[in-house]
């Protein structure tokens, strides 16, 4: 028996962990997202009217037997026991219904707001780790000093302040007064853009309502990276570091920061609910076509399947992003990979 035919079953035996590890966590998450379901079914049904009343009143007029049939033909006519077994029926065979405002299957309603949404969301995080991480590391390089004190104010301010109010006066700003970016929309009207030049538009574009929406999570990465690295300068492996004549660049770079980014990491991943929960004001704000602009006109039309719909898509992603947070753990402790 050859080295090649022993080493093929533990290589497969490990590809199947790999791939149970994978599979575990969305398991788990099963039963959650069946909750979160049925909990904002109910909470939804509790609130009076529904989509038919709101294109009633976008009509202006409409008999009874009108509003009946329209009723009748979106299943909004039986009882709530009855509305939430269909809606569960649909999910089963992977469909979150038909909404009526819009004509449209809710799938395909989110499938064409979601890369826009994520976009803004990836691009708002990545602006806040990078500068959250950036005035994290001199805040504790300088402690106690002037460019700790400068930096912890701009942190002070950028959490308290609201994010719509730092989107208004972006606007003035780089858009009106510096012309430097636009002001709104997804794309440069009239411009028939394709490839990578089309991505570089709405890249630009991206850059003002993803730097509103990283505001707030800039002053938190940046005061939690400070202190955590204020806790790891002191431990024993850092001191043998220095001892063994690292260069302090190295020893802050390879032993303080990496470890202090373990509850950053941790942190990040549970602000991806409030990444999207905040896309609805720098969507608005901005005229961005995502999610959270789909999710304001869904509340005002009394679209509550749209709702269920990206409620439940959310959830899915933050059961996402915690499973890569986990992934992530592991690669910067290689301790907790035995765990």
């Amino acid at each position: 028996m050859t080295a090649a035919t022993v080493s093929l079953p533990s290589a497969w035996q490990r590809l199947l962990v790999r791939v149970a590890a994978w599979r575990r966590p969305f398991v788990r998450a099963l039963p959650t997202a069946l909750g979160v379901v049925i909990l904002n079914f109910v909470l939804l049904q509790a609130i009076p009217g529904d989509a038919v009343d709101a294109l009633v009143a976008e009509a202006g007029s409409a008999t009874a037997e009108t509003t009946a049939l329209l009723r009748q033909r979106y299943g909004l006519d039986k009882p709530p026991v009855a509305q939430l077994g269909d809606y569960l029926g649909h999910l089963a065979h992977f469909s979150l219904g038909y909404s009526p405002r819009y004509d449209l299957p809710v799938m395909d309603l989110i499938l064409a707001r979601l890369p826009n949404t994520l976009l803004l969301m990836s691009l708002a995080l990545f602006i806040a780790l990078s500068l959250g991480v950036t005035f994290g590391v001199v805040m504790a390089t300088w402690n106690g000093r002037w460019p700790d004190r400068v930096l912890s104010s701009i942190a002070f301010l950028l959490y308290s302040t609201p994010g719509f109010w730092i989107g208004l006066m972006a606007i003035i700003l780089f858009a009106v007064q510096l012309g430097w970016l636009p002001s709104g929309g997804d794309a440069t009207i009239g411009a028939e853009l394709y490839g990578w030049a089309k991505f570089g538009d709405t890249l630009k574009h991206a850059v003002l309502p993803a730097f509103t929406l990283a505001t707030f999570y800039i002053a938190v990465y940046a005061r939690l990276t400070r202190a955590a690295m204020l806790d790891v300068r002191t431990q024993d492996y850092v001191r043998t570091a220095r001892a063994k004549g690292l260069h302090p660049v190295r020893v802050t770079l390879r032993h303080v920061l990496r470890n202090a980014l373990l509850p950053l990491t941790t942190v990040a991943g549970a602000h991806i609910g409030g990444l999207l929960g905040g896309a609805a004001v720098a969507e608005t704000v901005f005229s961005w076509p995502g999610i959270g602009r789909l999710t304001l006109e869904a509340v005002q039309a009394r679209e509550y399947r749209v709702l269920l719909g990206v409620l439940l898509l959310s959830s899915f992603l933050v059961i996402l992003a915690n499973v890569l947070v986990d992934l992530l753990h592991a690669r910067l402790d290689p301790r907790i990979k035995g765990n």
